[in-house]
């Protein structure tokens, strides 16, 4: 055991200089990952609100996650959106037809609004900011057949989006999405 001593004794005061090159490098790395990580967390902090609008053509929507206002438009509250991040609702879809049909979903109109409540009139030049699926997978449905959808919202993480949300002081957004039944013959 005290073979054992002596030998990390020498082998310190033989390897001074890289053992504090080692330690400097280390604290260097801790103190640049926690500048790094401050920077990016005012970004990553980002988060807005938004609702989305339901126009159906041809299929019914109700149920689930979606609210229906006095006036009959239904919308969907996403909550807290933030870059990157996915958000998942849901709600029952029945065809209106008398034969059957496939869905298409479609987004549009999409109104960025700052602080001041304000539409965002400056253009964006990332093509989809957001991106709406679902899993629906095109199965007929048939006349009056009802199906439970699940919708998910992506905010894009893109530096360029990043910059117009906090350039335009964006607190939140609308957008419309459409299901739309198309016959099958």
């Amino acid at each position: 055991m005290k073979n054992l001593r002596n030998f990390i004794i020498q082998f310190i005061r033989r390897s001074k200089k890289a053992i504090l090159l080692i330690v400097i490098v280390f604290v260097l790395t801790l103190v640049l990952s926690a500048l790094v990580s401050m920077w990016l967390s005012s970004y990553h902090n980002l988060r807005f609100p938004s609702l989305g609008t339901i126009r159906v053509i041809g299929v019914e929507a109700y149920g689930g996650n979606l609210t229906i206002v006095q006036d009959g438009k239904r919308y969907i509250d996403w909550g807290t959106i933030y870059p990157g991040s996915l958000i998942n609702r849901s709600f029952y879809v029945k065809s209106k037809s008398n034969m059957p049909v496939t869905l298409k979903l479609s987004i549009s109109n999409i109104n960025f609004k700052n602080s001041k409540g304000e539409n965002v009139s400056e253009t964006l030049s990332l093509k989809d900011p957001l991106s709406l699926t679902w899993n629906y997978n095109n199965t007929l449905l048939k006349p009056n057949e009802e199906i439970y959808v699940t919708l998910t919202l992506k905010a894009s993480s893109e530096i360029i989006f990043i910059d117009y949300l906090v350039a335009n002081n964006v607190t939140d957004f609308i957008f419309d999405m459409v299901i739309t039944a198309t016959p099958q013959h």
